[in-house]
């Protein structure tokens, strides 16, 4: 068994027993300090309890939003000394690099995608994003990201799950893709009134 997999065992053993509880620690810790995301207790509880999927969706939205903003601060305070305790200076260039490009929006294509959330929460401070809009930013990525697999449990159950399991990472990286799509596209027509009326 390897690192990952005895990481995703303990994790369900230490956390699925206090069930939403365990949940919203998970989902904190995991938006600043813990590597296991919340996904893998949320769908583990929605499969045994599918009328209360959209609660936990909800409990794992709130803690990770909360986790985020800790994370926040710790890169407000912290600064860059911590991060590279954390993240190498690759991850921490890249995200960065997506401030510069997309502000705000990064955290939100951070939030709903594959990309490690807590490189952009903890980066957020460093790089002094707006706390509100990195706040509303979270909030819609991860309740997308949770709802949408609370949803699918729900309506599907385990039926779904295989095809999740599967395509996750594939479905992610498309929203994530549409979003920068979008922005990109966006960015555009702005340059190109900008240009018309001057």
């Amino acid at each position: 068994m390897g690192i990952v997999d005895e990481l995703l065992r303990w994790t369900r053993e230490v956390f699925m027993p206090i069930g939403d509880v365990g949940l919203f620690i998970l989902a904190f810790l995991e938006s600043s300090v813990f590597p296991v995301p919340p996904d893998v207790l949320l769908i583990a509880l929605a499969l045994a309890n599918p009328a209360l999927a959209l609660y936990y969706a909800t409990i794992a939205t709130i803690g990770s939003v909360l986790g985020g903003v800790a994370g926040y601060y710790i890169g407000l305070k912290g600064g860059r000394r911590v991060a590279k305790r954390i993240f190498s200076e690759r991850m921490i260039e890249r995200a960065d690099n997506y401030f510069k490009e997309y502000g705000v929006w990064a955290v939100l294509i951070a939030a709903f995608s594959p990309i490690p959330y807590k490189v952009f929460t903890i980066a957020s401070g460093i790089f002094r994003l707006s706390l509100k809009g990195f706040i509303i930013a979270s909030i819609i990525g991860r309740g997308a990201r949770f709802y949408a697999e609370g949803l699918l449990i729900m309506l599907w159950g385990e039926q779904i799950l295989a095809f999740v399991d599967e395509n996750l990472e594939l479905i992610s990286l498309a929203i994530a893709g549409a979003i920068i799509s979008y922005l990109v596209l966006r960015k555009r027509l702005a340059r190109e009134k900008k240009r018309r009326v001057g």
